[in-house]
């Protein structure tokens, strides 16, 4: 084992190197950030992690520019349909359907500037972590594990041990964060407990592979059928070419278990359909709704699945997870360039943990009309009283399944209302409540409105890492050539940029707005607040309160 940065100290360590540690890693490297990325395991193979890269999590990738990538790398095709079927069993009846689901359809939508994604997480996974790969300030040590970590009021000292050789040294870093998922070890050093339900049900994830089946039944191509029978209720779907499948029985015994040698058998009750089926990987999991008690312990900082768990009905928990690490990676690299105050990172959590809540309540309400929640007597009958049954369940799903399969509400909807770090109207909200439907707006807190621009490109590709000035009126262009001047002296990141478009300023409401590093309105408005920027990194807790 070596490393570079071990006889001096480190800006941060990140534990973890799924999707919430490579991201703050880009976020922490694309702003020069030195850090080392740690991974116990390789990540490799074909275990049954995510399957939806959302909107927001590719609007990311867009920023840090390897959308594309993740587009190419997509084994179905990004055309492949995103339907959802529920049925009794893939060789049986149709209940229901839902078309377009999660946003995936690659038309244009002037709601947002990248369309969701239907890809297995390893392709995400292997996305980032080539782009981290190029990020010359970011050190990836594969095969490392935590071992120990003491702190103080300057560091973190963190003592870690190869896997294979077993050989440990101590690095020093200023800040640790723990990536490092749903058994974080990093949560449980430094003694913080997850709380919520446990429990929730119990329910098994296996990937396989089937030759034929996307053929061997008659409801066309979907990313995911529901099938509800009183036998294996379960979802499955394609995941990957090679005529890779996975599936997921649900509403076990809790500790219920399947063995490969009968999990072909197994799926065969649940489909109806006879195949050879090639088991790949399983494992059992169970639904809960946990939240840890804390997201920091001094210098270190929890993202991801180490802070919030939660049933992943709507696809929210890998792409909350690297929401987590936007919002906290920009706020690390400004305490550390010393433009941001440090109490600029108390921020993250008060800002996250009121999404988590928010999405959390969403996905129990979902897991409640889980395959097997949803069987019905007779549901399976051929015969009148069977399609009176179906019917039954169409209409119930048809009235509930909506809020999970089209969910912009919670993916661009989510706002920062209240947070110390943005400078709200008086009539503005103090707390975000999702509605219904996602309806862009552009008050403090909340993620910029999108539009396309004259010339094809996004509104977003303007915005720059640091903070961005939108000048939607000739008349403002003072007010914000002051800001950048004030911007300046204090080494903030900023830029102005002017738009003499009707259309974006009607969308925006002001003249002016400033939009964060992660893309949130922090201040709109027709005359810079005095007190602005220090309020935005973190100097004052607010225009109203006291001077840190």
């Amino acid at each position: 084992m070596t490393s570079e940065h071990s006889n001096r100290e480190l800006p941060v360590v990140i534990v973890g190197a799924g999707p919430a540690g490579l991201s703050l890693a880009i976020e922490l490297g694309r702003r020069s950030i030195p850090c080392v990325l740690i991974e116990r395991n390789d990540r490799a193979g074909v275990a049954p992690r995510a399957k939806l890269t959302n909107v927001r999590t590719r609007e990311h990738l867009r920023r840090w520019g390897i959308a594309d990538r993740l587009r190419d790398a997509s084994p179905l095709g990004v055309d492949y349909p995103a339907n959802v079927i529920f049925v009794t069993k893939l060789a049986g009846p149709l209940i229901t359907r839902f078309e377009d689901t999660y946003s995936c359809q690659p038309a244009s939508n002037p709601l947002y500037s990248e369309h969701a994604q239907w890809i297995p997480q390893y392709k995400l996974e292997t996305t980032l972590l080539e782009h981290v790969s190029t990020l010359p300030c970011v050190e990836i040590l594969m095969g490392i594990e935590v071992v120990s970590f003491e702190q103080n009021e300057f560091s973190v000292n963190v003592r870690i041990r190869d896997v294979a050789t077993y050989a440990e040294k101590v690095i020093s870093a200023v800040f640790m964060v723990g990536a490092d998922g749903a058994r974080s070890t990093i949560r449980e050093m430094s003694a913080i407990e997850m709380v919520g339900t446990y429990g929730l049900s119990n329910n098994y994830n296996t990937i396989f592979e089937a030759p034929g089946l996307d053929q061997a039944h008659p409801h066309g191509p979907a990313i995911q059928y529901w099938q509800v029978n009183a036998d294996v209720p379960s979802t499955m779907g394609p995941m990957d070419v090679g005529d890779r499948w996975f599936f997921m029985p649900m509403g076990l015994a809790m500790g219920g278990r399947f063995t490969d040698e009968e999990m072909p058998d197994v799926i065969r009750r649940a489909t109806g359909i006879d195949l050879p089926y090639r088991i790949l990987s399983s494992d059992a999991w169970v639904a809960s709704r946990l939240l840890a008690a804390r997201y920091r312990s001094g210098r270190v900082f929890l993202v991801g699945d180490a802070c919030h768990l939660h049933p992943p009905f709507g696809g929210h928990g890998m792409n909350m997870g690297v929401g987590d690490s936007v919002d906290l990676g920009w706020k690390l690299a400004a305490v550390l360039q010393g433009w941001g105050d440090p109490a600029l990172l108390d921020s993250y959590e008060a800002e996250r943990r009121r999404v988590h809540e928010r999405v959390m309540d969403d996905t129990e309400i979902n897991h409640k009309t889980a395959p097997n929640q949803l069987v019905r007597a007779g549901i399976e009958e051929d015969s009148v009283a069977g399609e009176a049954v179906r019917a039954d369940v169409a209409r119930l799903v048809r009235e509930v399944k909506p809020r999970e399969f089209y969910g912009l509400n919670l993916v661009l909807g989510y706002s920062y209302f209240g947070s110390s770090i943005i400078v709200r109207d008086e009539d503005d909200p103090t707390e975000w409540v999702p509605g219904p439907e996602y309806i862009p707006s552009a008050r403090a807190g909340s993620l910029a409105p999108h539009q396309w621009l004259a010339d094809g490109s996004s509104l977003y590709d303007k915005f720059g890492d640091g903070f961005t000035m939108l000048v939607l009126d000739p008349a403002s262009r003072t007010e914000a050539a002051e800001a950048a001047e004030q911007a300046d002296a204090a080494g903030i990141p900023f830029d102005a940029i002017e738009f003499d478009d009707p259309v974006l300023r009607a969308l925006y409401g002001a003249p002016l707005a400033l939009i964060r590093p992660d893309q949130h309105v922090a201040w709109r408005g027709d005359a810079v607040p005095t007190d602005l920027l220090k309020t935005v990194t973190g100097h004052h807790t607010s225009l109203t309160g006291e001077a840190k």
